[in-house]
C-alpha cells in the first residue's frame, strides 16, 4: 500500500511534459493498434525506459561539454526531440580544453559522443511513445522525464547548460572490472565468479569527476586529462550495463513485438560499448603514468598507466592490454560446455535491480532524493517480477 504513495498529486498536468506532450499523439505515430501489453511486458519496457532516461541525462551532460565547432548544432541529431527539455537538441559550443583532452582518446570523440547521445534520446522517445500507444500509464516515467527530480547540480564550466540534472557526473566511483571480465577465458559472473581485473583500480576507489566542474578544472592541464580519461572509462561502464540488461530482460518477455523491440534496441548498446571499450584503452597512451590528486573530492587520487604497452607477461597482457576488446570466449551455462564468446552477464534474475545497484555504487545518484531512489527500486522490482506468460489474457 505504501509503494509509490509519494507520487500522488505530483504527476499532474503542468508538472511533467509526458510522452504525448513531447512527441504528439502516440496513436498517430503508431497507428490505431491499442492491443494491451501484458503486465510483465509493460514493467520490462518501463524499466528499460528508466535506464534510457538516465542515460539520456548523463549523455546530454557529456555532449554539451564536448560539442566542438561543427557538430554542436541540431543538424547532427536524428532525434527531433531532446527528452530532457521537450525541445529540439541545441548545442552549447562545448568546452575547448575538455574536448581536446577527450580527443587524446580518439580524434573523433566529439562525433561519437553526439551519436551516442542521439541514440539515447531516440530510445527514450520511442519507448515512451510505444508504451503510451499500448495504453500503459506512464505517469511514473513522466516524473523522471519532467523537472521534478532534475535537482542534482551539474557543471558550471563553459559549455554546460548549467541546469539541474537527474544524474551526478562529478563524484563517481567507476568500476572498471568489465575490462577483465570481458578478457577472461575462464570466468563468467553468471557462473558465480565475482573477482575480475580492474583496468584502472584507482577509479574504483574514492570519487572522481568525469566532467570539468568549473573553468578552473579545464585550465589545469593534468587534471583535465584525468577528467577526460575518467569519462572514457565511464562511457564504457555505462554502456556495458545496457549491453547486459537487454538480453537479460528479453528472457522474460511474452509478446513477440515487445521481444522485437528489446532485441532491436539492445544490440545498439553493445555497439556503444565496443566503441568506448576501444577508446578508453588509449588513455595516457605513449606517456609515463599520470597521477592526479583531486582536492575537491576528498583528495581522491587516480593513476592512469599506458595500457597499450605489453608487460611481457602473457597472463597479465591478456587481462589488461588495450586492444583485446573482442569478448574472449568463456564458460557459458555450464563449465562442462566448450567456452563461447558471449555478452556477460545475461543472468535474468535480479537484472533490473542489479542496474540500480550498479548505478548507485557508481555515484550517479549522489545528490538525489530518497523518493527518486524508491521510485527506481519500485520500477526495477516490477521488471524483475515479470514472468513469461501464456497467450491467454
Amino acid at each position: 500500500m505504501k509503494r509509490r504513495s509519494f507520487i500522488k498529486g505530483m504527476a499532474t498536468v503542468g508538472t511533467v511534459a509526458g510522452a504525448a506532450g513531447l512527441l504528439g499523439s502516440a496513436s498517430a505515430l503508431f497507428g490505431q493498434d491499442h492491443k494491451k501489453l501484458k503486465k510483465g511486458d509493460a514493467a520490462i519496457l518501463s524499466f528499460l525506459a528508466v535506464a534510457e532516461i538516465l542515460e539520456a541525462d548523463l549523455w546530454e551532460q557529456y555532449w554539451e561539454l564536448s560539442s566542438a565547432a561543427g557538430i554542436a548544432h541540431r543538424g547532427d541529431f536524428a532525434s527531433a526531440i531532446n527528452p530532457n527539455t521537450g525541445k529540439p537538441p541545441v548545442g552549447t559550443g562545448g568546452n575547448g580544453p575538455y574536448t581536446t583532452a577527450l580527443q587524446l582518446l580518439d580524434s573523433d570523440m566529439p562525433q561519437y559522443i553526439v551519436d551516442n547521445t542521439d541514440d539515447e534520446f531516440s530510445h527514450v522517445n520511442f519507448l515512451l511513445a510505444y508504451l503510451e500507444s499500448k495504453g500503459v500509464n506512464t505517469a511514473e516515467l513522466d516524473l523522471l522525464v519532467g523537472p521534478h527530480f532534475r535537482t542534482v547540480p551539474g557543471s558550471v564550466a563553459t559549455g554546460s547548460a548549467n541546469k539541474g540534472r537527474l544524474t551526478n557526473l562529478t563524484r563517481l566511483t567507476v568500476d572498471t572490472s568489465f575490462w577483465g571480465r570481458y578478457r577472461s577465458d575462464s570466468e563468467n559472473p553468471d557462473l558465480g565468479d565475482t573477482t575480475f581485473v580492474q583496468a584502472v583500480p584507482s577509479l574504483n576507489v574514492g570519487q572522481h569527476t568525469a566532467i570539468p566542474r568549473t573553468d578552473a578544472d579545464a585550465a589545469n592541464p593534468d587534471l583535465i586529462k584525468a577528467i577526460a580519461f575518467t569519462a572514457g572509462f565511464h562511457f564504457a561502464f555505462i554502456e556495458q550495463g545496457g549491453t547486459s540488461l537487454y538480453p537479460a530482460l528479453a528472457q522474460r518477455v511474452s509478446d513477440p513485438e515487445v521481444l522485437r523491440v528489446v532485441l532491436s534496441i539492445g544490440p545498439s548498446e553493445a555497439l556503444h560499448f565496443q566503441v568506448w571499450h576501444d577508446k578508453a584503452g588509449n588513455a595516457n597512451a605513449g606517456n609515463p603514468p599520470l597521477t592526479v590528486v583531486d582536492p575537491i573530492n576528498n583528495n581522491s587520487t587516480v593513476t592512469f598507466v599506458d595500457l597499450t604497452v605489453p608487460t611481457g607477461n602473457d597472463v597479465v597482457d591478456e587481462l589488461i592490454a588495450a586492444n583485446l576488446i573482442m569478448p574472449e570466449p568463456c564458460p557459458f551455462l555450464n563449465r562442462s560446455f566448450p567456452v563461447c564468446s558471449i555478452i556477460r552477464p545475461t543472468e535474468t534474475t535480479g537484472a533490473a535491480m542489479g542496474v540500480v545497484k550498479a548505478f548507485t555504487a557508481d555515484g550517479l545518484f549522489i545528490g538525489q532524493t530518497s523518493e527518486f531512489s524508491q521510485l527506481l527500486q519500485d520500477l526495477a522490482t516490477d521488471a524483475d517480477a515479470a514472468r513469461r506468460e501464456s497467450d491467454d489474457r
